[in-house]
């Protein structure tokens, strides 16, 4: 049987499970959305970041007259 659990790596106690569960070889699999490259709803990727703040950048100089 397989059991999922969520852990908040955030809190003292998800970080000790998690350091406990790393020293498992066998029967533990890890599972995230970060090590599966999902962005979670409401976020962006980093590129996806970049492009959008350099065209703001740009409409905001174009708008400005800077360049």
């Amino acid at each position: 049987m397989v059991h999922t659990v969520y852990l908040d790596d955030a809190t003292i106690n998800g970080r000790k499970m998690l350091k406990e569960l790393r020293r498992y070889k066998k029967g533990i699999q890890f599972d995230s959305s970060s090590m599966k490259n999902i962005v979670p709803e409401g976020y962006m990727t980093g590129e996806e970041f970049r492009k959008r703040a350099i065209t703001k950048v740009n409409i905001f100089c174009d708008k400005n007259g800077i360049l």
